[in-house]
């Protein structure tokens, strides 16, 4: 497959504007967001390809053939219709691939990560009104159906399987090494759920040192939501210096050390010494 590398800073600058408005409206569409992060990563990627990803969503809904219902006929319909029929599933590869975190080419490929391929069951189960949501289960993000007393659980990276109690806790237990809290298994805010793929995203930019490009735009992204960690702008400061923008990460170091200095005056001093360190770069 083609590389994939960011649009013109014109087309970047407008889907970084509908996704910060995306993220803030009062019932932000996750599908959508999917799509703007994909666009972001893919400048071929046009508004025509967002618009036909959402109505393959919409024909993958319209093509179940019944509208189960219980939590557990939903769960065995959708598993059956996307993990048997149609062959969306995960494998070990999909890790070492930017694609695996692009929800239109996840759609294309029916390859992609939990928390991709997860999205796809939400969209379509939810598009056909089913009682879903993601469950962000540490280290395997999965799909639960119903409501707490009657929850369901399904992993669609291994086509949709049906899990038991059992099968939650070994997930648990081998991403933590501890035993499976019932808080994890409430549902996944969406926005949580966008931070979640950013911060994959992040990890596999991290990995490949010549993909900075990558990491950046994924930082922006996710200092575009709501909530987002405070240490992401120190990130982004790093980035920006090892990009060679020496005077914009100082500043953004600097900045960030004022955070930093009302908690930490010891943490403060060690950015606002890595902040000199920018600008002495620059002579």
């Amino acid at each position: 497959m083609r590389p994939l590398h960011p649009p013109d800073p014109a087309r970047s600058a407008e889907w970084r504007r509908r996704f910060g408005e995306e993220a803030r409206a009062d019932r932000p569409d996750l599908s959508a967001l999917c799509l703007l992060v994909g666009a972001q990563a893919d400048g071929e990627l046009t508004e025509a390809g967002m618009d036909a990803a959402q109505i393959e969503l919409d024909r993958l809904a319209g093509e179940l053939p019944f509208r189960p219902g219980g939590p557990r006929s939903w769960a065995t319909a959708l598993s059956e219709h996307l993990g048997t029929g149609l062959g969306y599933r995960g494998t070990p590869g999909d890790y070492q691939r930017l694609e695996s975190s692009l929800l239109d080419k996840v759609l294309k490929r029916r390859r992609g990560l939990p928390i991709l391929l997860s999205v796809v069951w939400m969209e379509v189960a939810r598009r056909a009104g089913a009682p879903v949501y993601g469950v962000a289960l540490p280290g395997h993000f999965v799909v639960g159906f119903g409501p707490p007393e009657q929850q369901v659980l399904v992993d669609p990276f291994v086509g949709g399987r049906v899990l038991t109690g059992t099968d939650a806790e070994l997930l648990v237990a081998g991403a933590t090494g501890s035993p499976l809290d019932p808080s994890m298994l409430s549902p996944a805010d969406p926005l949580d759920v966008v931070l979640r793929i950013l911060n994959n995203i992040r990890a596999w930019a991290a990995a490949r040192p010549e993909r900075s490009d990558v990491a950046l735009w994924a930082v922006d992204f996710s200092l575009l939501l709501p909530s987002h960690p405070a240490r992401l702008r120190y990130e982004r400061a790093q980035l920006l210096v090892q990009r060679g923008d020496f005077l914009t990460g100082a500043t953004e170091l600097d900045a960030y050390a004022e955070i930093v200095a009302a908690v930490d005056e010891p943490a403060a001093a060690r950015v606002r010494s890595q902040a000199h360190a920018a600008r002495a770069m620059l002579n």
